[in-house]
């Protein structure tokens, strides 16, 4: 991948728009980039990343997309960072712009842009660019699968950070395998790990279940075996023990071949059960068929005796049922004959009620009289008619006059409270019309008011945050004063030690002569005179210890200074928006507007309520205008109507008094009449109904004295007395026929020949041969039951014994499996006897991976360090039974030995990381499917390095360009503005950073 042209927009420190022309930098193939201190160096490392991954290095993505906004960019400008870059024989053109809120177009306040991105491809047929994609998803997936690299691992390969590296070659064997395992993706095999034990957990658990359950079949069986009767005992056995499946199935063997010997037994004692039960029935039939027929010929003897002595009874019983059918024939006249005498006395009652009704001179009058009185009553009433219908329209027109003052009354009131009301209409009319207008000029002056608001508001937090940073201020300058001292003294003290080291060199070598062995300066294996320390002497640690605390002191001056000036910029802003306003005299105009506008928001908030009751006043008074005309026109109508209705009601209530004569009305007339016609009706008819019942009386009595007579009674009331019902008539028939039924039955029962032999024969003891039967009976359920059981339990062994051979086959898949697993788990997790090193899946393909960065790494570290130092991996395991596998030593060619790497001195420190993460850039690469990293970024850490050890170290990074890459340094150290001569200056403004281009040959874009 190699990047040609960066652009950004209001993006950290540069507030306009600033553009890197990374070709232009790249065609010397190593560039510099630099510039003062917080100036925004990195900035422009964080623009490379967030335009390929929407986000920035390390702890600096966690500050969101608010973090990467300039503060210095106007709030209409948005952020935007463009990238063109080529990945294989393409050419992208890649857009990002974060989240945005900027001051609405229309109005007041503010509004938000969503982020965006877009991707371009360059056509070279055309030399256009043709637009790819707008979603952040698709894009995000395009680059990783292009580039084959998370932003992580970009930032770790390509934005060289030196820092990390260092630490990584003092770092332990984990904290290497946690760096590794994010830049090689190896989760993949810490979940192969995780798998295998999961896997093994499992197999063992079912293992396990298979071997309970063998167990629990095993028990079955020795419970059944011992209610068999057995003598074979199940041995003590558990889940897991080695002998558990040819135990139980020997046993299972042992428990069958017993319970077949107890069925055996058990079938020939039910036979001969049965043979005896049998016999016993037998003898117990014969004695009860018997005792059977003697206890018939008894009975048969004792009921003939009993019907002989009830032959009197039977006698009356016949005489009884033949009156009471003679009396049968005389049941009608009986029954004809009380009904008559019934209805003759209701007649005559009813008939007596009526003429109690009538007026005495009508009490005894004959029917015929009663019948011509009903008529001359029925006539009067019709004639009574017409007075009705004339009371009845006089009542109406009554009601329709009261009805006529009643309306009068209201339309009287309707007119009083129209006029009344629409008195006072003109003034509540203009009330409504002011309140209206107030309320819309409230509605005017709050929004003068808003606008004055915001700009107020923001006055009064910038003279607050002024007169808060002017304490900031003192202090943060004070802060950069002290850092700037401490930077000094300890550079002085470390520039000190080091002349006092050269000057002591000779001795400090001298200490490292042995006899015999050559010297390390000239050769020699002579030395006739060895230097010897001078006093004051300072070593190789002083000299490290004193450059170290150096470094730190400056990284702290850089950070004091950052902090300064971000503190003085916040401040002259805060102060150019406050200009010489006091913080009270901003509150107290905030406070004001606040209220003023309070008070105008609410006054405008009644508009609405204003409008409508308006709106409904002049609603009521179109409503009473209309009421009021309504009114009058009812009262003219209404007077003409009132006088032809009075008019009409004088003549009806003469016809009137004219018809009701004595009576109150003419209603209560034709009630009378009406009372007296029915009264009369009724007495008539009732009368008639008594003559009837009479003649019908003495009609019944001649009848009823005829069949008393014929039937041979000398009285009615004989006849009634032999009256029966049918339900007894035909009970006494049945028991006349059940008699003479029993008699025929008992003689030829007494007539039959087995049962007379049966008499004859002494009495049997059927009790005795009952017992018999049921011992015999007890005996057969036995030897059944006993036969039952050992059937059943032979049927249980054999089903359990099945069961269990079925458990066995069961048993060894799963153990072969347990097996399987458990040793391949334990030798993915290290924990394998088979596993020499104890080294786990996940670390055994880093190890592989960092010998493959060692390796690549010693080529550059050699020429660095003039052929003296290689990076080699070490896989020995660790002390104390710890996991190995990421050890990293350096090998001194000085000395043959190998050592630690953190026993390297600061510089060796350095060019040791920088070749590290150019090896880890290449494998990295190439594990990421091939993908060139033609450009690269080296951050910092050249200042540590003396002059012949920089030279080396530019000569390796110029050898990149021999596979055709591009190195870019980001450094403070002034000499490397003379060795590199194409640069990248980024240059502090008040205003905002900008880019220079210092390339020979090319201009310098501001």
């Amino acid at each position: 991948m190699r990047l040609h042209r960066l652009t950004v927009t209001a993006f950290g420190p540069f507030a306009g728009t600033q553009v890197v022309d990374f070709d232009a930098l790249s065609g010397a193939g190593l560039f510099l980039l630099h510039g003062a201190t917080g100036a925004g160096k990195t900035s422009v490392l964080d623009a490379v990343c967030y335009a390929l991954y929407g986000g920035v290095p390390g702890a600096r993505q966690s500050q969101g997309h608010t973090g990467l906004r300039s503060s210095h960019a106007p709030e209409a400008v948005p952020t935007e960072v463009s990238l063109d870059f080529t990945v294989g024989e393409r050419r992208l053109r890649l857009a990002r712009r974060p989240e945005h809120r900027r001051p609405k177009q229309r109005g007041h306040g503010y509004t938000t842009d969503k982020a965006r991105s877009l991707l371009h491809e360059h056509d070279p047929t055309t030399g256009e660019w043709r637009p790819l994609s707008r979603s952040h998803q698709e894009i995000g997936r395009e680059v990783g699968e292009l580039i084959g690299m998370s932003r992580e691992q970009f930032c770790q390969v390509v934005l060289l950070p030196q820092g990390d590296f260092a630490h990584f070659l003092r770092a332990r064997s984990d904290e290497r395998a946690a760096l590794l395992g994010r830049l090689f993706d190896t989760g993949r095999f810490r979940a192969v790990e995780a798998h295998l034990a999961e896997r093994r957990t499992a197999a063992q658990q079912r293992l396990r279940e298979a071997d309970e359950a063998l167990l629990a079949l095993a028990h079955r069986m020795q419970q059944a075996a011992e209610e068999s009767g057995t003598d074979a005992a199940l041995p003590e056995l558990s889940p897991g023990d080695a002998g558990l499946t040819d135990a139980v199935l020997t046993f299972a063997a042992l428990a069958r071949t017993t319970a077949r010997e107890r069925v055996t037994s058990t079938v020939l004692a039910v036979r001969a059960a049965e043979e005896h039960h049998s016999a016993a029935l037998e003898r117990l039939a014969a004695a009860e068929e018997l005792a059977r027929l003697q206890h018939r010929h008894r009975q048969a003897t004792q009921r003939a005796e009993d019907l002989k002595a009830r032959a009197f009874e039977r006698a009356a019983l016949r005489r009884r049922l033949e009156r009471a059918r003679a009396a049968e024939t005389v049941v009608p006249a009986l029954t004809a004959r009380r009904s008559a005498e019934a209805e003759h006395h209701e007649a005559a009652a009813a008939e007596a009620q009526a003429r109690a009704a009538l007026p005495g001179h009508l009490a005894q009058a004959p029917v015929e009289r009663l019948t011509e009185a009903e008529r001359q009553t029925s006539q009067e009433l019709g004639a009574l008619d017409a007075a009705r219908r004339a009371e009845a329209r006089a009542g109406a027109l009554d009601r329709e006059l009261a009805a006529l003052e009643r309306d009068a009354a209201d339309d009287e009131a309707v007119l009083r409270e129209a006029d009344e009301w629409l008195s006072g209409w003109p003034a509540e009319q203009a009330a409504h019309r002011g309140r209206v207008d107030a309320a819309q000029a409230a509605a005017t002056r709050a929004e003068q008011l808003a606008g004055r608001l915001d700009p107020a508001r923001r006055r009064l937090a910038a003279a607050q945050a002024r007169d808060r940073l002017v304490v900031q201020l003192a202090e943060a300058t004070e802060a950069a004063r002290r850092a700037a001292d401490r930077s000094a003294a300890a550079r002085e003290t470390w520039l000190d030690l080091r002349e006092r080291r050269l000057a002591g060199i000779a001795a400090e070598l001298a200490a490292g002569l042995r006899p015999g062995a050559p010297c390390a300066v000239c050769g020699s294996e002579r030395h006739p005179d060895p230097a010897r320390p001078i006093e004051g002497q300072v070593d190789a640690a002083a000299e490290d210890a004193a450059l170290t605390g150096y470094q730190e002191a400056d990284t702290r001056r850089e950070a004091a200074e950052r902090a300064l000036d971000a503190v003085r910029e916040a401040w002259e802003a805060a102060r150019a928006e406050a200009a010489q306003d006091t913080v009270d005299d901003c509150a107290r105009l905030v406070s004001g507007l606040e209220a003023d506008l309070a008070a105008a928001r609410r006054e405008a908030a009644g508009a609405h309520t204003h409008r409508e009751r308006l709106a409904q006043a002049e609603r009521e008074h179109e409503r009473r205008l209309a009421e009021r005309h309504e009114a009058g026109r009812r009262t003219a109508a209404r007077t003409s109507r009132r006088e032809a209705l009075q008019r009409e009601l004088a003549v009806q209530r003469a016809e009137l008094n004219q018809a009701r004569g004595e009576d109150a009305d003419v209603a209560a007339r034709a009630e009378r009449l009406r009372r007296l016609a029915g009264e009369l009706a009724a007495a008539a008819e009732a009368a008639r109904r008594a003559e009837a019942a009479a003649r019908h009386l003495k009609q019944a009595d001649a009848a009823e004295a005829d069949a008393v007579w014929r039937a041979a009674f000398d009285t009615p009331r004989d006849a009634a007395d032999a009256v029966l019902d049918p339900a007894r008539v035909r009970e006494l028939q049945r028991r006349l026929d059940d008699w003479q039924t029993e008699e025929a039955a008992l003689a030829a029962e007494l007539a039959d020949a087995g049962i007379s032999a049966a008499a004859e024969r002494p009495a049997v003891d059927v009790e005795a041969a009952r017992q018999q039967a049921g011992k015999a009976a007890e005996l057969r359920r036995a030897a059944d039951a006993a036969a039952a059981a050992a059937h059943s339990r032979l049927a249980a062994l054999d089903r359990l014994s099945a069961r269990a051979a079925e458990a066995v086959r069961a048993v060894g898949p799963r153990r072969a499996e347990h097996d399987r697993v458990t040793r391949l788990a334990h030798l993915a997790a290290g924990t394998s006897a088979e596993n020499e090193r104890k080294m786990r899946l996940e670390t055994y393909v880093l190890a592989a991976r960092l010998e493959q960065v060692a390796a690549a790494a010693s080529t550059r570290l050699q020429r660095m360090s003039g052929g003296r130092y290689t990076l080699l991996h070490s896989d020995d395991r660790a002390g104390r039974g710890a996991r190995s596998g990421l050890g990293l030593h350096v090998v001194d060619a000085w000395t043959g030995r190998e050592r630690d790497t953190a026993s390297l001195s600061g510089g060796e420190t350095f060019f040791a990381s920088l070749a590290l993460a150019l090896g880890l850039a290449d494998v990295v690469g190439d594990e990421a499917g091939g993908t060139r990293l033609d450009t690269l970024f080296i951050d910092e850490g050249f200042g540590s390095l003396d002059e012949q050890t920089l030279d080396e170290v530019l000569e390796v990074l110029d050898s990149l360009r021999e596979r055709d890459r591009c190195v870019g340094i980001v450094s403070h150290v002034a000499d490397l503005r003379l060795r590199i001569p194409a640069q990248l200056e980024v240059v502090k403004r008040r205003a905002g950073s900008a880019v220079r281009h210092h390339v020979e040959g090319a201009g310098a874009p501001a």
